[in-house]
Formats: C-alpha cells, sequence, structure tokens
C-alpha cells in the first residue's frame, strides 16, 4: 500500500523514522514519500519536502513566511493528488497538517495523525476540525486519552512515547573516544546546552545560556547543534573557550552529561528520559508570547511537568530567563540533594508513560485500518 507521511521538525523526523521502519515492517510492500527530515529518508521514505524549508516559530514569524507556507499547501495538496495513498499519516505539525487534513478528508483520502496537536495546551476548539478530518488518532502522552475520550467523546488510540522506542535502541558512546573525537577536556564534566532547532529560538536561547559559564569554571558547557542547521550559523556563539560544540549527536551527549540548560519543547522529555537534571528555558518575540499568554491555559510549559502534573523541573520563562536566574538554578541541580530527587522523580516519569513499542502499535494499527486484510 501507499503511504504520504507529513512531519515538519526534527523531533517529528525522528518519530517519523520509526513508523516509517515499524510500517515497512508489517506492509513488506509499503510504498512510502514523505515530508520530513533525513532520518525520513535514510528508513526508507521517498523525501518530497525537507523540514528545514518549513520550520517557522511564533506568530510573527509565521505571519512573515505567509507566502511560502501558502506555496507550501498548494504544492503539497498537488504531490498528494498524484502519488494517491491508501493514507496519509500527519505528526504534530498541527497549523500546516490540519489544514492539509481538510482538505484531505474532503478528497476522500484517509487521514491518521500520530502525535497530537496540543490542542489541549492552546485553542481547543480544534477538536471540531480533528473530529471532522480525521480518521484515526494516535497519541502518545498519557492524559491525552482522556482529553479526547472522556471529555470531547472522540476515541483516540493510546500507543505510549516514541521517544521510548528511539532512546531504547541509543547505543552509549564511549565516553573517552567521544570526549577526544569532539576535542572536549577529557576531565570536565559537561554540561550540555539544548537551544532548539529553529534559528529564531536558538537565537533568542544561547546568549542567556552561555552567558553563565563564568559562574562554573570546573565544568565545561557543550552545544548541542540542531540536524537543521548549519555550522555556520552556530560559530558567532563558540568564541568562548570554555564552550564547546557537538553536531547531530544530541543523544551522546546527554548521555555523557551532568546537566542540562534546555529549550521548552521535546528536548525537555528526551533529557529527563537520559536522568540529566535540567532547567527549562523559554524566551519568545514579545509579542509572539503576549499572544500565546492569552490563548495558552496550562500550568506549565515543559512536557515532564506536564505529565506528572507538578513542577519536577524549574521553568525560566521569558523575563524570568535572566542570567541571575538561570545560574542560581543551575547551581541547585549540580546540588546532590536536588539531584537525588529528580533521579527518583525521573524514574517515576517514565514509568507513567508506559512501555516501548509506540512505533510498531501506531504502524499495525494503521495499516490494519487500511487494508482490513493485513
Amino acid at each position: 500500500m501507499k503511504y504520504y507521511i507529513i512531519a515538519g521538525e526534527a523531533s517529528g523526523d525522528l518519530h517519523g523514522s520509526n513508523l516509517i521502519k515499524a510500517i515497512k515492517a508489517t506492509d513488506t510492500k509499503a510504498n512510502i514519500r514523505c515530508w520530513g527530515g533525513d532520518l525520513m529518508q535514510q528508513a526508507g521514505a521517498e523525501l518530497v519536502k525537507h523540514y528545514k524549508s518549513m520550520a517557522f516559530m511564533g506568530f510573527i514569524e509565521v505571519l512573515s513566511n505567509i507566502t511560502t507556507i501558502s506555496k507550501n499547501l498548494k504544492f503539497c495538496k498537488s504531490d498528494i493528488d498524484a502519488f494517491k495513498p491508501d493514507a496519509i499519516i500527519f505528526i504534530d505539525y498541527s497549523g500546516f497538517n490540519l489544514r492539509i487534513a481538510k482538505w484531505a478528508k474532503e478528497n476522500n483520502y484517509r487521514t491518521n495523525y500520530y502525535i497530537s496537536p496540543q490542542i489541549w495546551a492552546s485553542r481547543e476548539g480544534r477538536i471540531s476540525k480533528i473530529k471532522r478530518d480525521i480518521d484515526a488518532m494516535h497519541v502518545i502522552l498519557p492524559f491525552e486519552k482522556d482529553f479526547y475520550e472522556k471529555k470531547h467523546n472522540y476515541p483516540v488510540h493510546f500507543v505510549g512515547h516514541p521517544l521510548l522506542d528511539a532512546i531504547s535502541q541509543q547505543k552509549l558512546p564511549n565516553e573517552t573516544d567521544f570526549r577526544a573525537t569532539n576535542n572536549l577536556d577529557p576531565n570536565k564534566p559537561i554540561i550540555a546546552l539544548l537551544p532548539g532547532s529553529r534559528k529564531q529560538e536558538v537565537q533568542k536561547m544561547l546568549d542567556v545560556m552561555l552567558s553563565v559559564t563564568p559562574s562554573f569554571p570546573e565544568y565545561q558547557f557543550v552545544i548541542a547543534g540542531a540536524p537543521s542547521l548549519d555550522l555556520d550559523f552556530y560559530a558567532p556563539f563558540l568564541k568562548n573557550p570554555q564552550v564547546n560544540f557537538v553536531a547531530n549527536q544530541t543523544y551522546n551527549l546527554l548521555a555523557l552529561s551532568t546537566a542540562a540548560l534546555v529549550t521548552s519543547g521535546t528536548a525537555t522529555l528526551e533529557t529527563a528520559l537520559f536522568k540529566v537534571p535540567q532547567v527549562v528555558c523559554y524566551k519568545a518575540h514579545w509579542l509572539s508570547y503576549y499572544i500565546a499568554k492569552k490563548i495558552i491555559t496550562l500550568k506549565y510549559i515543559s512536557l515532564v511537568n506536564l505529565i506528572m502534573d507538578k513542577e519536577v523541573i524549574k521553568e525560566l520563562i521569558q523575563d524570568d530567563l535572566t542570567t541571575k536566574n538561570l545560574s542560581s538554578e543551575l547551581h541547585k541541580i549540580l546540588s546532590k540533594d536536588t539531584r537525588k530527587k529528580l533521579f527518583e522523580e525521573y524514574y517515576a516519569l517514565e514509568k507513567k508513560l508506559g512501555g516501548t513499542g509506540a512505533s510498531k502499535k501506531a504502524a499495525e494499527l494503521i495499516v490494519a485500518s487500511t487494508n482490513p486484510n493485513k
């Protein structure tokens, strides 16, 4: 059968690649075309458009790129029509995907959503579009099943979180080799900096993250380079001898880090699953943040705190994200007592997420519903 998958950022590329592998294992004749990234292409899908040209963050950034987004929508529809898939699979990336889903449903394509839009965080009214346009929803967070089924009477499949699969497959690096290969100090403990994957957020986050380095001379700070950004982009941030850089090795870096400063997003959960104490950082354009505050009603912004429904890790948001505050919180998570407590919370978090196998469960459900004879 033919599958068309749309993911629009680095995390979607990771989860999409594991889903593609699982679909191919379930349907050995699967023909898959996708919007995504290198990982999805390496997993065996034909890549139509790379997420690097699609990742726009915040209301202001989206508005300033509206012409590009409109062209992408038009091209995507024509490409789907030319391919004529048996099923379309949307991965997160709701602004784009829900628009395609409306058109796809009107044109009698079978629609699946894997990794739900975060309508529990903002614009809950989008549930009407999901009910109308999505044939099957596969959710990855434990509270999402109750949200959809109990609150909105819309049945969904909870398949578990695919990060558990991705991390369980990760081979732990040899620390000596990793440090030598990446020109890291062989003795200083590592503080990982995960500033995000989009240019706009990295530019906002890295300056303040790096501003704390003078207070921690006994540590080395290592920036986790995103696959969506080139080395040249990071060059201005690498003038401090206390700061190093590794590209496309975030999991290896986390596996060897003592602590981390992390931009809010999927990376907060990844860091927690690697059992690394962290401080969550977030800063947006002032107007984007003002608008977001008006429509987002959540108590927390990090997935760790949302899943646990309490403050497990400290969140420094907008005006609270200062050198002084960040330095203070980093000192805390380097202390023995705080670290012990965090490790206990991280183990409880992992238990809540269920076991591995999310990609396999989602793939089997999608293939079975697309071809009932499978």
